[in-house]
């Protein structure tokens, strides 16, 4: 059995793919498996990391500008897509896949596309509210849509298979007990933890936020963070501390590039402040952490908001919205939701009941059936 698996972009659309591709080889051993990503893209540096081959197709997103540079970038990247429509074409003939599989991001067009013009059975996976550019133009065409939410179903009419799957997460999350992951971490258990996280590239403006809130948080300690500042900003947010003569370990404060082990970090979390990609709220759902967020207003759609919203309509989480607080405001906010142990308790049920715990396997039972797998036989 061949699989080709496509995403690319960030890792709420990487992830995914590859806890997929973990659970096939588990599942079918000798499955041969290929990745196709976005050229310079994190997808290139993180899916050889777990054993993948990938191939890169030049694939550029799309602006929504109206300048005139604006049209000549989206008149390249409509180039792009023409080109890697082709190339696509001849990996996949050349590899022969028994299915396809997107899980978001720009390149998932050119290769869904393709593949189905060869007819070869796709399926691609959307892990947001609302559907994405590249879900909307391929939903008619794939033979089979799966949904990270029901209530996003009513943006696929016509679709002839639509499947409500949940999203997957990475790891062994519920490998940890709060209790063993404060241990490993080196965590007073009389303290709450915060665990602050903005993506796997971080924000420049929450950055800033925790930049400013640190030095207020010097003489407190009702509780210790984890801020992750994402690999675009690591450096800068160094600087800026250093310069302003803060160390983070007078905060209580750990500073990290990017939580690698977050089963170990969410497990020990009291409470996480964050964006509001897919991934992250369905980490945050596995392991029922009640989360402060703040959802990205830089993306298609403002779906990271609809996202947002649909956790805190469940209970789930607050949300605020980048502009309307300052570090003073917010850490206010902070102190607010640990002090009312109920309420997180609430907080953290409700995150819990949103969870999908076979999500992984939904998806890839799909993947056997439309490959001409029975999947029951890959469990005996």
């Amino acid at each position: 059995m061949r699989i080709v698996l496509t995403c690319g972009g960030t890792a709420g659309h990487i992830n995914p793919a590859i806890a997929v591709a973990q659970r096939l080889r588990e599942l079918v051993p000798d499955c041969e498996i290929l990745f196709i990503g976005a050229e310079g893209k994190m997808e290139m540096d993180l899916v050889p990391r777990d054993g993948f081959q990938i191939l890169p197709l030049k694939v550029t997103n799309l602006s929504r500008g109206h300048h005139l540079e604006d049209i000549g970038h989206n008149l390249a990247s409509l180039k792009n897509v023409i080109e890697s429509g082709h190339e696509a074409k001849h990996i996949l003939k050349e590899f022969h896949p028994d299915a396809a599989l997107g899980t978001g991001g720009y390149v998932c067009y050119p290769v869904l596309h393709e593949a189905a013009k060869l007819h070869i059975p796709t399926l691609i996976h959307e892990s947001n509210a609302l559907p994405g550019l590249t879900t909307k133009m391929l939903a008619n065409h794939v033979s089979c849509v799966m949904l990270g939410y029901q209530e996003s179903a009513r943006h696929y009419p016509g679709v002839r298979d639509l499947r409500i799957t949940g999203t997957p997460v990475r790891g062994k999350f519920g490998l940890y007990t709060k209790e063993k992951a404060r241990e490993e971490l080196g965590i007073a258990s009389d303290l709450p933890l915060v665990v602050s996280m903005w993506g796997s590239l971080g924000s420049g403006h929450m950055n800033d936020i925790i930049v400013k809130m640190l030095p207020l948080m010097k003489e407190q300690k009702d509780f210790c963070m984890i801020h992750a500042t994402g690999s675009y900003y690591h450096g800068s947010v160094t600087e800026k501390l250093k310069t302003a003569g803060i160390q983070p370990a007078e905060c209580l404060t750990e500073l990290r590039e990017y939580i690698f082990d977050s089963e170990r970090v969410l497990s020990a979390a009291d409470l996480v402040i964050c964006r509001a990609g897919a991934s992250t709220l369905s980490e945050l759902s596995s392991t029922g952490k009640p989360a402060l967020i703040v959802p990205s207003p830089n993306v298609t759609n403002n779906h990271q908001e609809r996202n947002a919203r649909l956790v805190e309509r469940a209970g789930g989480a607050r949300v605020m919205l980048e502009g309307e607080f300052d570090e003073e405001k917010f850490l206010e906010e902070i102190r607010t939701l640990l002090a009312d142990s109920e309420r997180l308790d609430r907080m953290s049920k409700a995150m819990r009941n949103l969870s999908v715990p076979d999500a992984l396997d939904r998806i890839v039972d799909a993947v056997l059936e439309y490959a001409g797998k029975d999947s029951r036989s890959t469990r005996s």
